[in-house]
């Protein structure tokens, strides 16, 4: 998410706000001077309003109130030229100015009021993130990480979808997760699950036993999350994987989480076709209801999970993201680069306007730098299944 520049206001140390400051009292200047050269036939000075109005757009309520001040010595200046100073319109005029000006500086203030509630409420926001969703790291092991969130809500900095990654010994383990609902009430199942993968990563040898493990985390816990009238209708789709360092393959248990893409190093895409057991969350506690399959995943190739915000994601005419075939495009690109190109091209289908929170990671296995000592490729094909 790109970061937001708040607005400038009196005794920031902005220079550009200076050059911006020219502008409304140019405007006094010039006003004034044309209403003095034109005579009272033509009367210009009501104009100088527009001087606070301009300058509440870039100002606080203290500079617009000394903008306004200024419009209405600019007012004065005017009546004292041309003999009217005393007179009711020039009195009346000065008055106008007076209270439209005293208007602008209470909206300006509410403004500037609400604009530091929403800095401090994405400041909290900010900081929750950094506490349920830990940032991942660059590297685990041969694997280079890189990651994508976008909450659908406004202001919101994480949502419903989730992932997460673990060293295991020689392998590394990480998931991603989607959360039936959207934004920020589905951030309690998420943080519940989140935290019951970080300590189950660690204790069971497959991934079945994994997803077991989990499945009785979220059955035990789920139920106090759970909004009224949503009983029971809870639950959380999730990819477990799992790479080791010495095999050129990567093992996948879904639990009814879409497939992820594997691009290849000669600008391949494949959709392997996995093995989806139930969701999380539904009660299923069996690891024997969890298929684990294992596809080639040898240097070079990267491997693209995301949540199904992605591909369910249209643009104004109602049309699907062609997921598969942009990341094609990119295939070639380091895993940060890539999800950034990723990214840019999604928000641009959707002009900016997500139905869904977006999850993606990328993983990429370094190429061995010494071919002496090289990790085979294995032939690409249909997903197959593993022993447990």
């Amino acid at each position: 998410m790109g970061s937001r520049q708040g607005r400038v206001g009196l005794g920031q140390p902005w220079q550009a706000s200076h050059v911006l400051l020219l502008i409304p009292v140019v405007l006094i200047v010039v006003i004034t001077a044309a209403d003095i050269a034109t005579g009272p036939n033509i009367v210009l000075s009501p104009l100088l309003v527009v001087a606070p109005t301009l300058t509440a757009w870039f100002a606080g309520p203290w500079m617009t109130a000394g903008i306004g001040v200024l419009a209405m010595a600019g007012e004065a200046v005017s009546g004292w030229r041309t003999g009217s100073l005393t007179s009711r319109n020039v009195v009346v005029e000065v008055i106008a100015i007076a209270l439209i000006t005293s208007l602008i500086v209470v909206l300006c203030a509410v403004r500037d009021r609400h604009s530091r509630q929403m800095a401090r409420v994405r400041s909290v926001a900010e900081a929750a993130q950094q506490v349920v969703m830990w940032p991942l790291p660059s590297r685990l092991g041969p694997l280079r990480l890189a990651c994508v969130y976008l909450a659908a809500e406004e202001e919101a900095e994480i949502g419903g979808d989730l992932y997460a990654a673990a060293r295991t010994g020689s392998a590394a383990r990480v998931m991603i997760g989607d959360v039936r609902g959207k934004g920020l009430p589905a951030l309690g199942e998420a943080a519940l699950l989140l935290g019951a993968f970080r300590e189950a990563a660690h204790q069971h040898a497959s991934l079945p036993d994994l997803a077991a493990a989990l499945e009785r985390s979220m059955t035990r816990y789920l139920p106090d999350l759970e909004p009224e009238g949503e009983a029971g209708e809870r639950f959380v789709t999730a990819l477990l994987v799992e790479i080791a360092d010495s095999e050129p393959l990567v093992r996948m248990t879904s639990c009814g989480h879409p497939a992820p893409l594997l691009l290849g190093p000669d600008n391949t895409v494949h959709v392997p076709r996995l093995h989806p057991g139930p969701p999380l969350g539904v009660g299923v506690t069996d690891p024997d209801n969890h298929v684990v399959d294992v596809l080639p995943f040898g240097p070079g190739d990267t491997l693209v999970l995301y949540t199904d915000g992605v591909i369910e994601a249209r643009d104004q005419n109602g049309v699907f993201y062609p997921f598969a075939e942009r990341a094609a495009q990119w295939t070639d690109h380091p895993p940060e680069a890539l999800l950034h190109h990723i990214e840019r091209d999604l928000l641009a289908h959707t002009g900016g306007h997500l139905g869904d929170d977006v999850a993606l990671l990328a993983i990429h296995r370094a190429p061995i730098p010494h071919p002496g000592n090289h990790v085979q490729h294995v032939q690409r094909g249909h997903a197959g299944v593993s022993g447990q």
